[in-house]
């Protein structure tokens, strides 16, 4: 029986003058999926990112993670050679993508009006921190800077604490996701029309678009949503409940709850309904617009989930079909059991630095599974892409020589 073929974006071909996160993951998801993607990196150290979170024998944590299965292509693009080869590359790609702040593209000779005329069916993804259009498009841009403005600090507030922005990088993972689906979307009008087009993505504009539904009612309530440790939604007829609570031993779950018939479901599952009906608890949906009420309901059920143990706890709201789980640190999250069974985590045979836990995939594909590479070194695909351009072994070493690659 023949090898299923490696990932669907088989034949696809990419490049990318990006860096840091979110202008990389897309192209790392592309060659996940069988897409052959060429990083184009300066000469003198490549991307900087190289050079974060460096582990002892393991490389870095941030460019492995970002840029594993890409090959990498050194370019001086301040010269007309170095030019002259993104060029050629480019003629030959479906997709390019960058992440420099406005401006900076076109200066180096790979703006959208440039390689539209090498390659009219060119599908060319900008990625910004503002958006270009307002009054701070000219910023450079973070995921700190896209977290705070973008307002999900508050998702995760406290009342009476400070709010602050996370360490996990939700900004450039969701503007990386959104790149991904829509260098694909723009890929299939092109290969429908023959049209390119060019998609501009910002990581305040996709971190608007995480926060969902919940922004949504926010905007259309016209204040600020109730935060802590429980997230109250619907109305006082139909109330819904997401809400987190210690063991008597301090260990966190979650159970969240859609209708009032989960409700009665779930305390009764947990032995808590005839102690909720007396103090009036009997319907959630009291707690919908009354704060005094939501807060006496939640120093209740912390009181009654520190009686017990949170294994016991979650297994009976799962046993009454409740959604419940515990709560996990990061590395708890690594180790789940359902994290590696489904292949969410797993690991990959480094020439360097021997096996290495890292993400799967989150596809499964019947027919073309996906397949985790290695980030490249440096230059690593140099002679390979300039061969295929054409150019011989001499010129390449005169290139090489001449610090243009």
């Amino acid at each position: 029986m023949s090898k299923p073929p490696h990932g669907p974006l088989q034949g696809v071909k990419v490049v990318s003058c990006s860096t840091a996160q979110a202008g990389t993951v897309p192209y790392m998801l592309m060659a996940d999926l069988g897409a052959d993607v060429i990083k184009i990196e300066t000469p003198d150290g490549g991307d900087g990112s190289r050079r974060m979170t460096v582990l002892p024998g393991k490389g870095s944590t941030f460019f492995e993670t970002n840029n594993r299965g890409v090959k990498s292509v050194t370019l001086n693009l301040k010269t007309p050679e170095g030019r002259a080869i993104l060029h050629k590359l480019v003629a030959k790609a479906d997709i390019f993508g960058q992440n420099f702040r406005p401006g900076a593209a076109e200066k180096n000779g790979f703006g959208w009006e440039e390689l539209r005329k090498i390659n009219p069916k060119l599908v060319y993804v900008s990625i910004s921190g503002y958006g270009t259009k307002g009054p701070n498009g000219h910023l450079p841009g973070t995921d700190s800077m896209a977290q705070a403005l973008g307002g999900i600090a508050e998702a995760y507030s406290m009342p009476g604490q400070k709010m602050r922005t996370g360490i996990a990088s939700v900004a450039d993972e969701s503007t990386a996701m959104l790149a991904f689906g829509g260098a694909l979307a723009a890929l299939t009008y092109a290969r429908t029309t023959g049209i390119g087009q060019k998609i501009e993505l910002s990581l305040l504009g996709s971190l608007v678009r995480l926060l969902g539904w919940t922004f949504t009612t926010t905007m259309w309530r016209d204040k600020n949503p109730v935060t802590g440790q429980a997230r109250v939604t619907g109305t006082a007829e139909r109330a819904g409940i997401s809400a987190s609570f210690n063991d008597r031993d301090g260990k966190p779950l979650v159970f969240q709850l859609t209708g009032p018939e989960d409700w009665k479901d779930a305390m009764t599952s947990l032995g808590f309904l005839d102690r909720l009906e007396a103090r009036g608890f009997g319907n959630l949906g009291v707690i919908v617009d009354n704060d005094a009420k939501r807060e006496e309901l939640l120093a209740l059920l912390d009181d009654l989930f520190a009686t017990g143990t949170r294994d016991d706890w979650v297994a009976r709201l799962r046993g009454a079909d409740i959604v419940s789980a515990p709560i996990n640190t990061m590395l708890e999250a690594s180790n789940d059991p359902d994290v590696i069974a489904n292949g969410h985590v797993t690991y990959v045979d480094h020439p360097k630095h021997g096996k290495l836990k890292v993400h799967g995939t989150p596809w499964r594909f019947s027919e073309t599974p996906a397949k985790p590479g290695i980030a490249p070194e440096l230059g690593d695909h140099n002679e390979a892409a300039l061969t295929e351009l054409g150019y011989s072994g001499a010129e390449i070493a005169d290139l090489r020589a001449r610090k243009i690659i």
